[in-house]
């Protein structure tokens, strides 16, 4: 028997959930999926980029609690890029997210391994915007 599995969701550690939706939402274009009380002003928020299907993996938005988890909000990889928004148009995607005052840290760049370009969340956590290349 062959067994399947994938990423679901990732936890993505936020300040505040409401600005954390906007930012996701109205800036990187990306889908709100769900966005349900759980009580306690607990809410369970799941945002995916466009185009994600129902299988691709998305973020659950979870607003930090402790100051640990309020640290870790910016940087939670360590000064790392954290993630890697693929695309299938880089220059459509840059210029769009230019155009929503996403800030990038560098000029796109061609790799051997597609064109590239850091840019930062509203927290300045870096993530790459990827074209990759076709394999072939």
């Amino acid at each position: 028997m062959t067994t399947r599995q994938s990423l679901g969701l990732m936890t993505y550690l936020v300040r505040d959930t409401d600005e954390a939706i906007g930012w996701f939402v109205e800036k990187l274009g990306f889908d709100l999926i769900e966005d349900s009380p759980q009580g306690d002003g607990k809410r369970w928020v799941v945002v995916r980029p466009k185009g994600g299907g129902v299988t691709g993996a998305a973020l659950l938005l979870a607003k930090a609690v402790t100051p640990e988890q309020e640290a870790a909000i910016g940087n939670q990889s360590g000064g790392r890029v954290f993630l890697f928004l693929t695309t299938d148009d880089f220059d459509r995607d840059h210029a769009a997210m230019l155009a929503a005052g996403i800030t990038f840290r560098e000029a796109p760049r061609d790799e051997p391994y597609g064109k590239v370009a850091v840019f930062e969340d509203l927290y300045g956590q870096g993530w790459d915007l990827i074209e990759p290349k076709m394999a072939g």
